[in-house]
């Protein structure tokens, strides 16, 4: 397990105020279910954290995802060839072409929404403002 040093500040916080919240159901000023509901988690994820808390101690009050990269991450050279594709040779195309190209001719297998996402938050792409209720409703309807 990291050590304490690797969490973040927020993680480290968090798990303070969950033991806090335990140490008073364990001194019975609040009840199991209570601490839970402070917390906002279900009855059986607050006993499950008791489990931990008693055989791992303050260590086991920490989300263990933290620190670790996501199995899904898509790698920075894939990321960046990605966007040397688009600004030099489909900066013509738009998103859902550019996709089928990237899939046919360059064997890169991204989903659409992680492409035309990515793309927008580089700022190669416009984001496009979705239209609000009202004026898809009027927009559909014909004054006569």
């Amino acid at each position: 397990m990291p050590s304490m040093d690797s969490y973040p500040k927020a993680a480290m916080e968090r798990a303070m105020k969950v033991q806090d919240v335990m140490l008073q159901a364990m001194a019975k000023k609040i009840t199991w279910w209570q601490a839970a509901e402070i917390l906002g988690i279900s009855d059986r994820h607050m006993r499950r954290w008791r489990e931990r808390y008693v055989e791992e101690g303050y260590n086991g009050l920490f989300d263990r995802r933290q620190g670790r990269p996501s199995r899904r991450r898509v790698p920075v050279a894939t990321v960046e060839q990605v966007f040397a594709l688009y600004r030099e040779k489909y900066f013509d195309l738009n998103v859902q072409h550019f996709h089928e190209k990237l899939e046919a001719e360059h064997g890169i297998e991204l989903s659409y929404t992680w492409v035309k996402q990515a793309l927008q938050g580089a700022g190669l792409v416009a984001r496009t403002p979705s239209a609000s209720f009202s004026d898809r409703v009027i927009g559909k309807l014909r004054i006569e």
